[in-house]
């Protein structure tokens, strides 16, 4: 069968092309540039935790070296501290890399990786689907033809795939502009992010921030005027040295690394899908403002779409499931959009009678974490409770700590061999997951339990599933009782859970979950409506 075509070598299209090859589905990357990143110490991703889980079990090789995680949170409004929180065990921090690093460290698992053919230097001008596939012509050294099973348009937000395909992308330009820039210095407190509002010294502007990276260096960002002069390497060196002497008493020493300027728009394409070509990450949505992170939303995107491709590229699928990526991605970062949209007049109108209502600077500090920490509407996991894939309700469904649709909590599990692992680590690889919450099991050698109480029972159950199925067992699960059983699609979303091994329910869900048996594949037009 043809590969899957990726067009786009940026990080969302090379982690796609990984997250394919790990459920046994080749790919095809169009990268148009030269299979190398440019060193920019400024442009760089923060990832919250269960992205940069994602990248790890893809093999991203730089994540532990290059990239760093903050140990803590302060906030500050002109010459007070507003708001300190410790990062880690209870608070998850984000990882902080360069986007070089990250780009560099995904290319290397797929220089291991027989599933993935990178091709450089050619840029796609065409296409044109059918029932079966997509043929796409390449222009540049090596101009060709391509046939693919699936298109992805993973190429930015000029997406010249979105463009083929006839899809508008709507949208609010120039929502913020910053300038940035990288550094290594030792500022006064070191390991830690800080978001300065309103900082006190002449020519602070409205905010800035500082986050950690690596090796002793940091990356500021100013909040620019939406409207104003162009930023000069002259002025940009003026205000960085007020601000290291504004936190520090005086300017320190510093090695400046590198600077920019970027502006953010907030932009979500009308249609995700067209046949058998999807859009991800850039070419389907653009946000960023108010700290959240585009490059997150791009990942989340193929966690959602590689088992979806996967399962048609194996085994047929339905239009319900490859429907279901439009449908629960685009509603997620649409709620994004909108939050980021209405927190954005609430955090940058100035004074006003806000200012001094009571609770009202809290408000704006907990918005800014959710924004910058990843919880909340801003940055939060995005839950799908209402995906054409979530099955009907069924008298033996039961509540536990997660509710259907949202990310499961990776909690220790016992494998098929028999070894402990979190349950993250069974993601992504094609298969749903059962889950049987069994307290005490942890004590038990495997061959014995494996024959004991509902297990049997279970066992030929999760055989007789729709869907390819591992079962696994934990001795605990947040409000989870004992012998409930927990269906997890392999994106790591919670399906269902059953009080108890219920087969003719847990097949229910199990079908709903796939979106029904796949149908006869139509004829279909890249212009297509």
């Amino acid at each position: 069968m043809d590969p899957v075509i990726v067009a786009g070598a940026g990080p969302v299209g090379l982690a796609l092309s990984l997250a394919l090859a790990a459920q046994g589905v080749p790919s095809v990357v169009l990268d148009e540039g030269t299979g190398t990143d440019d060193p920019r110490p400024a442009r760089t991703a923060i990832l919250r935790p269960d992205t940069a889980a994602l990248l790890a079990r893809l093999g991203c090789t730089t994540l532990g070296d290059e990239g760093a995680h903050w140990i803590g949170w302060r906030l500050m409004r002109r010459k007070q501290l507003m708001r300190e929180l410790p990062l880690g065990e209870d608070a998850p921090a984000p990882l902080h890399i360069p986007q070089h690093a990250l780009s560099r460290g995904l290319r290397s698992a797929i220089a291991g990786q027989e599933l993935v053919r990178v091709v450089t230097g050619d840029r796609l001008d065409s296409l044109e689907q059918d029932a079966r596939g997509v043929t796409v012509h390449t222009r540049g050294p090596g101009a060709t033809w391509w046939r693919g099973s699936h298109l992805v348009g993973c190429d930015g937000a000029r997406s010249t795939v979105r463009k083929l395909l006839g899809i508008r992308f709507p949208g609010r330009t120039a929502v913020e502009r910053h300038a940035v820039a990288a550094l290594r210095a030792e500022l006064p407190w070191p390991g830690e992010a800080l978001l300065h509002r309103q900082p006190p010294w002449s020519g602070g502007g409205e905010e800035v921030s500082a986050r950690p990276l690596a090796d002793g260096v940091w990356r500021l960002d100013w909040l620019l005027p939406s409207r104003g002069e162009l930023v000069t390497p002259d002025a940009l060196v003026t205000r960085l040295r007020d601000t290291l002497a504004g936190w520090c008493g005086e300017t320190p020493p510093y090695e400046l690394l590198d600077t920019g300027v970027y502006t953010l728009h907030h932009r979500l394409a009308r249609r995700w899908r067209a046949g058998r070509a999807f859009l991800a990450g850039d070419a389907a949505h653009l946000l960023g403002a108010v700290g959240t992170q585009g490059l997150d939303e791009g990942l989340r995107d193929v966690s959602n779409l590689a088992w979806k491709i996967a399962e048609d590229w194996h085994h047929g699928a339905s239009e319900t499931l490859l429907d279901s990526y439009q449908a629960e991605r685009r509603t997620a970062v649409a709620a994004r959009l909108r939050a980021a949209d209405q927190s954005l007049p609430i955090l940058r109108g100035g004074g006003g009678l806000r200012t001094y209502m009571p609770g009202a600077t809290r408000g704006h500090d907990t918005l800014l974490a959710d924004g910058h920490l990843g919880h909340g509407p801003l940055g939060a996991p995005p839950a799908y409770p209402h995906s054409p894939l979530a099955p009907p309700r069924a008298g033996a469904q039961t509540a536990v700590g997660t509710s259907p649709g949202a990310p499961v909590e990776d909690v220790r599990v016992t494998a098929p061999d028999g070894t402990t692992v979190r349950l993250g680590d069974r993601l992504g690889r094609g298969l749903h997951l059962v889950v049987l919450v069994a307290p005490g099991t942890g004590v038990w050698d495997r061959r014995h339990w494996l024959t004991a109480g509902v297990m049997p029972r279970l066992a030929a159950a999760v055989t007789a599933l729709p869907v390819r199925a591992e079962l696994l067992v934990t001795e605990a699960y947040p409000g989870a009782s004992a012998h409930s059983v927990l269906l997890v699609r392999p994106d790591g979303h919670l399906v269902a859970a059953f009080g108890g091994v219920r087969p003719a329910d847990l097949y229910a869900a199990a079908d709903a979950a796939r979106g029904g048996s796949p149908s006869a594949p139509s004829e279909v037009r890249a212009d297509a409506p």
